[in-house]
């Protein structure tokens, strides 16, 4: 097989049919820039989960009987519960919170943020509280479940629904990606056919005569393959540039005050790095297969 051959036929391909090889590449770009953000969305949202589950915490606020006996822990059922809790596996910390103390941290919190209304929260609205913190998070709703319903608790803190409501916004985001990253695929599938088939039927004339002086099939349809692949690729390498200027133009500017309090995990350039050769693949394989099938069908001769 002469690759000089080979080579003249792609760049031939390309002249003949620019509008349709620059159509092909820029969707296949776009397709893939949408399945790359919606696999760094992942990537943020499994590291974001870990930030998460190492600060996640519960509160059991104890009953207004028991407070106002006991306002300082030391007696039961408050110092049995701490002592239960303790002891559970997964649990890394127990620490109670005085109806006092928490009373003057949510004041000091409402003179900053509201100090017209400081004046105006009463002790009594809140609760003395055992705060715990996991060592190990998988335990997180065992212990909750166990002692949800103990003697003198009256109600729980359970964090993990606010990091359910996060967490649900970055699966929308990235369904999202993914849905548009779908729907584009089809449209670039649908253009590497069509413009296999024009390169096909321009070069009906010469691909015929290589047949007869016995030229293999896999020869003469090889050219029409490596058009579509190396457009696959071009438009992979515009979608992996597309995913870094997002991230330095999008995320980074975008979802700084996030990345400032340590809510969302940073998008590095490392990860980025780590989607494109998938990107690549994804572009080679898609082109491939469907160039590929398009000539067994269209091309029978």
């Amino acid at each position: 097989m002469r690759l000089n051959f080979i080579i003249g036929e792609v760049l031939n391909g390309f002249r003949r049919n620019i509008t349709m090889t620059v159509a092909m590449v820029l969707t296949t770009a776009i397709t893939l820039g949408m399945l790359g953000g919606g696999l760094l969305v992942i990537q943020m949202a499994d590291k974001s989960q870990k930030i998460f589950l190492d600060r996640v915490e519960m509160q059991f606020f104890i009953n207004d009987a028991v407070t106002a006996k006991d306002p300082n822990c030391l007696e039961a059922p408050c110092t049995t519960l701490r002592t239960d809790l303790e002891a559970e596996q997964g649990v890394g910390s127990v620490t109670f919170i005085s109806q006092e103390e928490a009373f003057e941290t949510a004041k000091e919190s409402w003179q900053k943020e509201s100090p017209e209304l400081a004046d105006f929260i009463r002790k009594e609205a809140y609760q003395g509280a055992l705060r715990v913190r996991m060592a190990d998070p998988e335990y997180f709703g065992a212990v909750l479940d166990k002692y949800s319903r103990a003697e003198g608790v009256d109600g729980v803190l359970d964090q993990r629904d606010l990091v359910k409501r996060i967490f649900s916004v970055l699966d929308g985001a990235r369904n999202a990606a993914f849905a548009i990253a779908a729907v584009l695929a089809v449209a670039a599938i649908l253009l590497i056919v069509n413009t296999v088939q024009i390169a096909a039927y321009t070069r009906r004339t010469e691909v015929s005569i290589m047949r007869l002086v016995g030229a293999t099939r896999w020869y003469t349809q090889l050219p029409f393959l490596l058009e579509a692949v190396i457009a696959a690729v071009v438009g992979s390498l515009l979608a992996i540039g597309g995913l870094f200027l997002a991230k330095v133009f999008f995320f980074d500017k975008a979802l700084e005050d996030l990345y400032g309090v340590n809510i969302l995990a940073r998008i590095t350039s490392a990860d980025v790095w780590f989607v494109s050769p998938w990107l690549v693949l994804a572009g080679v394989v898609l082109a491939g297969v469907t160039a590929y099938g398009t000539l067994r069908v269209y091309v029978r001769e």
